[in-house]
């Protein structure tokens, strides 16, 4: 059913300085922040040869990446991957027990793609988001 990774996502208190690590320290091309009011983030992607990564940052106080970080602080945040169709992936999961977050169908992500997300119960501590491909 999944395809290739697509990002890890990382939870930051700090966008800024989390993208100057991975553009000035570590020399990698780093998008321009972009604010996603519906998941309640600001996110950056870092661009690597073979997959992303993802720096979230919380837009506001009732972002869920807000309680994140006061929980946990900052760090890995989900796993993404690729799927062909994202409602045959969903029918599927369902019909094996595994938990959705949120109700409804799948919605934009960041990349304008349909995504959802798994519950983290069901993937031993990890929140995976499927993104059509």
């Amino acid at each position: 059913m999944i395809g290739r990774l697509n990002h890890v996502a990382i939870a930051v208190p700090d966008l800024d300085a989390a993208a100057s690590c991975y553009r000035d320290g570590l020399g990698a091309k780093v998008s321009a922040p972009e604010d996603f009011p519906e998941f309640g983030v600001t996110v950056v992607f870092v661009e690597l040869e073979n997959t992303k990564v993802e720096l979230l940052a919380p837009l506001g106080d009732s972002s869920p990446i807000a309680g994140f970080l006061q929980r946990r602080g900052g760090g890995l945040h989900h796993l993404c991957y690729e799927v062909a169709d994202i409602e045959t992936a969903r029918a599927q999961l369902l019909k094996q027990g595994f938990r959705i977050l949120g109700d409804g169908p799948a919605r934009p992500g960041a990349h304008g793609k349909p995504v959802l997300f798994l519950h983290p119960d069901g993937f031993d501590g990890t929140l995976i988001e499927l993104e059509e491909a």
